[in-house]
């Protein structure tokens, strides 16, 4: 995951295939999601994101959002809350899993800011 959130940090669309079943059903493992950088203050509750948290890339949701100290906290989606983290360290945002668009994350994108 360090290396698609290097590769999303510096500008680029990804497609990968995540492992794991933290995010079932939203993301099963091995479906293919397209990850694009985010504008991190755009950003809201429900949102799936590419984020480092405590020195561990996840590709989780937005649990909470505290704009006046430009962060947002993590979490998986069976209720584990990974941490707050800044949005220096928030690189992308998941715009389709599978091929099935996530509503309204394009417009959360850095490059339609």
């Amino acid at each position: 995951m360090n290396a698609v959130a290097g590769r999303v940090a510096g500008g680029a669309t990804v497609e990968f295939r995540p492992t794991g079943s933290s995010m079932v059903p939203l993301i099963r493992s091995r479906q293919q999601v397209v990850v694009a950088p985010a504008d991190p203050s755009k950003l809201e509750v429900g949102d799936i994101v590419l984020a480092r948290v405590a020195g561990t890339v996840y590709l989780h949701l937005v649990s909470a959002v505290d704009p006046v100290r430009k962060r947002v906290r993590i979490s998986n989606n069976r209720g584990r809350v990974n941490g707050w983290t800044g949005h220096d360290r928030v690189f992308g945002i998941c715009l389709a899993v599978d091929g099935v668009i996530r509503a309204g994350a394009d417009a959360k994108t850095r490059r339609s800011a």
